[in-house]
Protein backbone atom coordinates (compact mmCIF):
# COMPACT_ATOMS: atom_id res chain seq x y z
CA UNK A 1 0.00 0.00 0.00
CA UNK A 2 1.88 3.18 -1.19
CA UNK A 3 0.09 5.03 1.31
CA UNK A 4 1.32 3.86 4.38
CA UNK A 5 3.17 5.68 7.08
CA UNK A 6 6.51 5.46 7.56
CA UNK A 7 7.55 3.68 10.86
CA UNK A 8 9.82 1.99 12.69
CA UNK A 9 9.84 -0.93 14.78
CA UNK A 10 11.58 -2.68 17.77
CA UNK A 11 11.21 -5.12 20.27
CA UNK A 12 9.91 -4.45 23.84
CA UNK A 13 12.99 -4.27 25.89
CA UNK A 14 13.30 -3.06 29.07
CA UNK A 15 15.69 -0.42 26.91
CA UNK A 16 12.81 1.08 26.10
CA UNK A 17 10.43 0.59 28.95
CA UNK A 18 9.44 4.59 29.10
CA UNK A 19 8.07 3.91 25.32
CA UNK A 20 6.29 0.75 26.82
CA UNK A 21 4.08 2.49 29.31
CA UNK A 22 3.54 5.45 27.10
CA UNK A 23 1.56 2.84 25.04
CA UNK A 24 0.02 0.62 27.89
CA UNK A 25 0.32 2.23 31.27
CA UNK A 26 -2.26 4.43 32.82
CA UNK A 27 -2.85 7.55 30.92
CA UNK A 28 -4.38 10.14 33.59
CA UNK A 29 -3.13 8.55 37.15
CA UNK A 30 -0.09 5.87 37.98
CA UNK A 31 -1.92 4.26 40.45
CA UNK A 32 -4.77 3.76 38.26
CA UNK A 33 -5.53 0.18 37.05
CA UNK A 34 -4.86 -0.34 33.70
CA UNK A 35 -4.85 -3.25 31.15
CA UNK A 36 -1.02 -3.43 30.58
CA UNK A 37 -1.84 -6.36 27.88
CA UNK A 38 -1.31 -8.74 30.72
CA UNK A 39 -5.25 -9.87 30.89
CA UNK A 40 -4.26 -11.66 27.81
CA UNK A 41 -0.37 -12.65 28.93
CA UNK A 42 -1.68 -13.61 32.56
CA UNK A 43 -5.28 -14.50 32.36
CA UNK A 44 -8.29 -12.61 33.94
CA UNK A 45 -8.28 -13.95 37.50
CA UNK A 46 -4.39 -13.42 37.47
CA UNK A 47 -3.98 -10.12 36.58
CA UNK A 48 -6.87 -8.94 38.46
CA UNK A 49 -4.77 -9.73 41.47
CA UNK A 50 -2.25 -7.64 40.40
CA UNK A 51 -2.76 -3.49 41.76
CA UNK A 52 -1.18 -0.76 39.30
CA UNK A 53 2.75 -1.13 40.26
CA UNK A 54 2.41 -5.06 40.17
CA UNK A 55 1.35 -4.53 36.75
CA UNK A 56 4.28 -2.45 35.86
CA UNK A 57 6.44 -4.27 37.21
CA UNK A 58 5.38 -7.75 35.64
CA UNK A 59 5.24 -6.10 32.15
CA UNK A 60 9.44 -4.47 33.06
CA UNK A 61 9.79 -8.07 33.83
CA UNK A 62 8.53 -9.48 30.85
CA UNK A 63 10.85 -7.05 28.49
CA UNK A 64 13.30 -8.42 29.89
CA UNK A 65 12.92 -11.57 28.73
CA UNK A 66 13.67 -13.14 25.24
CA UNK A 67 11.68 -12.93 22.88
CA UNK A 68 10.56 -9.96 24.17
CA UNK A 69 6.20 -9.74 24.36
CA UNK A 70 5.85 -7.64 21.97
CA UNK A 71 6.77 -4.75 19.58
CA UNK A 72 6.36 -1.18 19.40
CA UNK A 73 6.23 1.25 16.29
CA UNK A 74 7.68 5.41 15.70
CA UNK A 75 6.95 7.39 13.50
CA UNK A 76 9.49 10.11 12.04
CA UNK A 77 9.91 12.41 14.60
CA UNK A 78 10.62 9.09 17.21
CA UNK A 79 7.30 9.48 19.15
CA UNK A 80 5.80 5.84 20.05
CA UNK A 81 2.75 5.58 18.31
CA UNK A 82 1.48 2.13 18.34
CA UNK A 83 2.02 -1.42 20.02
CA UNK A 84 1.73 -5.58 18.84
CA UNK A 85 1.25 -7.94 21.18
CA UNK A 86 3.06 -11.67 19.47
CA UNK A 87 3.81 -14.59 21.22
CA UNK A 88 3.41 -18.20 21.20
CA UNK A 89 0.37 -19.27 21.91
CA UNK A 90 1.88 -21.42 25.56
CA UNK A 91 3.17 -18.03 26.61
CA UNK A 92 -0.48 -16.15 26.38
CA UNK A 93 -3.09 -17.73 29.34
CA UNK A 94 -6.22 -16.56 27.82
CA UNK A 95 -5.72 -18.48 24.83
CA UNK A 96 -6.35 -22.04 27.07
CA UNK A 97 -9.98 -20.72 26.76
CA UNK A 98 -10.20 -23.25 23.65
CA UNK A 99 -13.77 -22.04 23.09
CA UNK A 100 -13.08 -18.76 22.75
CA UNK A 101 -10.08 -19.09 21.01
CA UNK A 102 -9.84 -22.81 19.19
CA UNK A 103 -7.11 -24.16 17.94
CA UNK A 104 -6.23 -23.79 14.33
CA UNK A 105 -3.97 -26.81 14.55
CA UNK A 106 -1.20 -28.67 16.41
CA UNK A 107 1.71 -27.51 17.93
CA UNK A 108 2.67 -24.32 19.58
CA UNK A 109 2.25 -21.22 17.26
CA UNK A 110 2.83 -17.79 17.27
CA UNK A 111 -0.62 -15.14 17.60
CA UNK A 112 -1.12 -11.83 17.21
CA UNK A 113 -3.53 -10.87 19.98
CA UNK A 114 -3.51 -6.83 20.56
CA UNK A 115 -2.82 -4.42 18.21
CA UNK A 116 -2.76 -1.05 20.17
CA UNK A 117 -2.72 2.65 17.91
CA UNK A 118 -2.03 5.32 20.17
CA UNK A 119 -4.91 8.13 20.59
CA UNK A 120 -4.82 10.67 17.93
CA UNK A 121 -3.16 8.72 15.71
CA UNK A 122 -5.64 6.05 14.43
CA UNK A 123 -7.04 5.92 10.91
CA UNK A 124 -3.80 6.18 9.22
CA UNK A 125 -2.85 2.78 8.96
CA UNK A 126 -0.74 2.60 11.51
CA UNK A 127 -2.51 -0.28 13.19
CA UNK A 128 -1.88 -2.09 8.69
CA UNK A 129 2.14 -1.98 9.54
CA UNK A 130 1.98 -2.89 12.87
CA UNK A 131 0.50 -6.02 12.03
CA UNK A 132 2.87 -7.00 9.58
CA UNK A 133 6.41 -5.45 11.58
CA UNK A 134 4.17 -8.19 14.24
CA UNK A 135 4.44 -10.98 11.72
CA UNK A 136 7.69 -10.35 10.56
CA UNK A 137 8.83 -10.40 14.26
CA UNK A 138 7.84 -13.76 14.85
CA UNK A 139 9.14 -14.89 11.85
CA UNK A 140 12.36 -13.43 12.97
CA UNK A 141 11.88 -15.58 16.27
CA UNK A 142 10.99 -19.30 14.06
CA UNK A 143 7.32 -19.00 13.23
CA UNK A 144 6.03 -21.19 10.48
CA UNK A 145 2.58 -20.05 10.77
CA UNK A 146 1.34 -16.94 12.79
CA UNK A 147 -2.54 -17.54 13.68
CA UNK A 148 -4.68 -14.55 15.02
CA UNK A 149 -8.59 -13.93 16.34
CA UNK A 150 -9.38 -10.94 15.08
CA UNK A 151 -13.29 -9.34 15.07
CA UNK A 152 -15.06 -9.88 12.50
CA UNK A 153 -17.95 -6.89 12.88
CA UNK A 154 -20.69 -6.01 10.72
CA UNK A 155 -20.45 -2.21 10.37
CA UNK A 156 -18.71 0.10 12.37
CA UNK A 157 -16.54 -1.47 15.47
CA UNK A 158 -15.44 1.07 18.12
CA UNK A 159 -11.82 1.13 19.49
CA UNK A 160 -12.50 -0.02 22.68
CA UNK A 161 -13.30 -3.51 20.76
CA UNK A 162 -10.94 -3.32 18.36
CA UNK A 163 -7.77 -4.50 19.75
CA UNK A 164 -7.51 -7.74 18.77
CA UNK A 165 -7.66 -6.36 15.20
CA UNK A 166 -10.18 -6.99 12.47
CA UNK A 167 -10.81 -9.33 10.16
CA UNK A 168 -9.85 -7.44 6.94
CA UNK A 169 -6.55 -6.02 8.15
CA UNK A 170 -5.29 -9.37 8.13
CA UNK A 171 -6.71 -10.90 5.23
CA UNK A 172 -4.61 -7.70 3.54
CA UNK A 173 -1.33 -9.98 5.07
CA UNK A 174 -2.71 -13.42 3.46
CA UNK A 175 -4.28 -14.57 6.53
CA UNK A 176 -7.22 -16.89 5.86
CA UNK A 177 -10.26 -18.05 8.60
CA UNK A 178 -10.07 -21.57 9.83
CA UNK A 179 -13.77 -21.11 11.33
CA UNK A 180 -15.32 -19.16 14.13
CA UNK A 181 -14.07 -17.93 17.77
CA UNK A 182 -15.64 -16.13 20.64
CA UNK A 183 -16.83 -13.11 20.52
CA UNK A 184 -14.60 -10.29 22.63
CA UNK A 185 -16.89 -9.72 25.71
CA UNK A 186 -19.84 -6.95 25.02
CA UNK A 187 -18.44 -6.64 21.43
CA UNK A 188 -18.23 -8.30 18.10
CA UNK A 189 -17.56 -12.05 17.23
CA UNK A 190 -13.99 -12.73 16.05
CA UNK A 191 -12.79 -15.60 13.34
CA UNK A 192 -9.45 -17.71 13.84
CA UNK A 193 -7.14 -17.15 11.23
CA UNK A 194 -3.80 -18.56 9.71
CA UNK A 195 -1.01 -17.23 7.65
CA UNK A 196 1.60 -19.80 6.95
CA UNK A 197 5.07 -18.03 6.54
CA UNK A 198 7.36 -21.03 5.62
Amino acid sequence: MSDQPTLTFCAATQDVFDDVETILGPKRRPDAIACWCLTYRLGNREAARLDAPERRQAVFDSCGRRPAPGILAYDTAGDVVGWAAVARRGAIAALADHTTFPPIGDGDPWTVYCLRTRGGRRRRGIGQRLLQAAVDFAVDNGADVVDAYPVDPVGTVSPIFAYPGIRSMYEREGFTVAGPAGAVPGGPGRVAMRLSVT
